[in-house]
């Protein structure tokens, strides 16, 4: 009996994760034909990676070397919506240090873009952002994100 009764418990986790995989890869899609027509709205091309990111680099910054996803940061940042709802920027002449191994997998990804002083957009779909978390009143579930940022120093 109990046999049976593991072999259904298991049939019924696979079975979930299929559709939460399924509903994951239907919002990348939404995100990213969301994305990419906010960057032909705005007359912009944007290099991509796998997951789904994309970025634009500005200015690349100084330097040969980059930070890693573990770097401690220095940022200065605006976050906004899509429809440019700001929800979260640095302080003005102070911007935050911080570990980036502590912050969304979309600044993991995306911040080692650049060098020091390096300036750019990242455009952030909600599956490396939030997801279906809303995580203020002011940034919605399955939210695209948009940051622009520079990165003025990490170590």
């Amino acid at each position: 009996m109990r046999p049976i009764i593991w072999s259904f418990l298991l049939l019924l986790l696979v079975a979930s994760c299929s559709k939460e995989d399924d509903a994951a890869a239907q919002q990348l899609e939404t995100d990213i034909a969301l994305i990419d027509a906010w960057l032909a709205d705005q007359g912009l091309v944007a290099e991509s990676t796998s997951s789904g990111l994309r970025y634009i680099i500005e200015d690349p910054g100084n330097g040969t070397s980059f930070p890693t996803s573990s770097s401690f940061v220095t940022v200065a940042y605006v976050g906004k919506l899509l429809d440019g709802t700001i929800f979260e920027a640095s302080p003005g002449g102070n911007p935050p240090s911080f570990s980036l191994s502590g912050t969304i997998k979309g600044w993991r990804e995306g911040i080692p873009k650049f060098r020091k002083g390096g300036k750019g957009k990242l455009l952030i779909p909600s599956g490396l952002a939030y997801g279906a978390y809303s995580p203020s009143s002011k940034v919605p579930a399955n939210a695209v994100l948009i940051f622009d940022i520079q990165l003025i120093d990490f170590q």
